[in-house]
């Protein structure tokens, strides 16, 4: 009997250490997948901005001075690299617990397939003379990019974030994604300045020969001086900041009516103003100080400084800063 008895109190503990074994490999196994598939996600992320987002807006920007059939094919196969990323992330392996954030990612990547089709077909026309009223519908089609950030910036990376952790896995980020570079892509004015050099209304003569621009020097709240992203600025100020602009007249001509805008997204809401520089003499340095009211305190916040262009400004890549912040007393 105590033989039998210690037999039977062995195979226990046998039986308990191979549940421990399994539940452990088991773990292991679903902890692997999460990581696998928010590593392939991040890839895409990645993939998306450099591959697709970066080379259409700089083909974009001052179309009509390039080879018309060059800027059409290379648009075209941006427009094919976008569905080859959509596809593989539907070939995906996903873990049942990243279903939802699956579908979110889905819908953003299908979403720039679909803008990148509407852009393509309206570029021919943008370039065939007719660049006033293409340049209207292809703002009006940028708003997809925009919608497509959102989803993946307010639902697919946080819900993967979110199971990770649910997990047990910590210490992983999910790669950030951001299709349309400025919501100056928005605006139909500003589309037909960036795409053929002149602003709506203008005619192709003119302008004063040599190059027009401004350039983003930075920006400040009272004493501090706003570090870029990835860098979260903490700064002082009352639900009324004032942000103070630096903005250089970076082209051999003079410039009148510049317009400077900041923009403060928190909360889910946006917040809004801008000043005009009357006048802007080649290389000077204008202080250009904007009131934005209303902002929450407390809360993270992204901060959009952005130059508008001016008739005849072709490189657009130094107008706008962006940089994250929290407000407060």
């Amino acid at each position: 009997m105590v033989r039998r008895r210690v037999a039977a109190g062995a195979a226990i503990v046998v039986l308990i250490v191979i549940v421990l074994v399994i539940n452990g490999l088991l773990k292991s196994e679903k902890q692997q997948s999460l990581k696998t598939y928010n590593r392939e996600v991040s890839t895409l992320a990645q993939e998306s901005d450099n591959q697709v987002s970066h080379p259409l807006f700089v083909a974009l920007t001052a179309s009509s001075s390039k080879s018309a059939l060059d800027v059409e094919q290379q648009i075209d196969e941006l427009r094919a690299e976008a569905q080859t990323l959509a596809s593989r992330a539907k070939a995906l392996s996903v873990p049942g617990e990243m279903v939802s954030a699956q579908r979110d990612l889905l819908l953003a990547l299908d979403l720039r397939v679909e803008g990148m089709i509407k852009v393509a077909a309206l570029v021919p026309t943008a370039l065939g003379g007719q660049a006033k009223q293409a340049a209207a519908k292809i703002a009006g089609d940028m708003e997809i990019f925009l919608a497509s950030d959102v989803i993946y910036s307010q639902r697919a990376a946080p819900l993967i974030q979110q199971t990770l952790a649910a997990n047990g896995i910590t210490g992983l980020t999910t790669s950030s994604t951001r299709f349309l570079p400025n919501v100056g892509w928005l605006e139909a004015a500003t589309v037909l300045s960036r795409m053929t050099g002149q602003a709506a209304g203008s005619s192709s003569t003119g302008l004063a020969p040599g190059t027009h621009g401004s350039a983003l020097i930075g920006v400040s709240v009272g004493s501090t001086e706003l570090q870029p992203e990835p860098t979260l600025n903490h700064i002082a100020a009352s639900a009324n900041p004032t942000f103070t602009v630096i903005v250089e007249d970076s082209g051999e001509n003079a410039e009148t009516d510049v317009k400077v805008e900041v923009t403060v997204t928190a909360g889910g809401k946006q917040y809004k103003s801008s000043h005009v520089i009357n006048s802007a003499q080649p290389g000077s340095k204008y202080n250009v100080e904007v009131t934005v009211n209303g902002v929450p305190q407390g809360v993270a916040a992204k901060v959009e400084a952005n130059i508008l262009p001016v008739p005849g400004e072709a490189n657009v890549e130094n107008n706008k800063g962006t940089y994250l912040a929290i407000f407060g007393e």
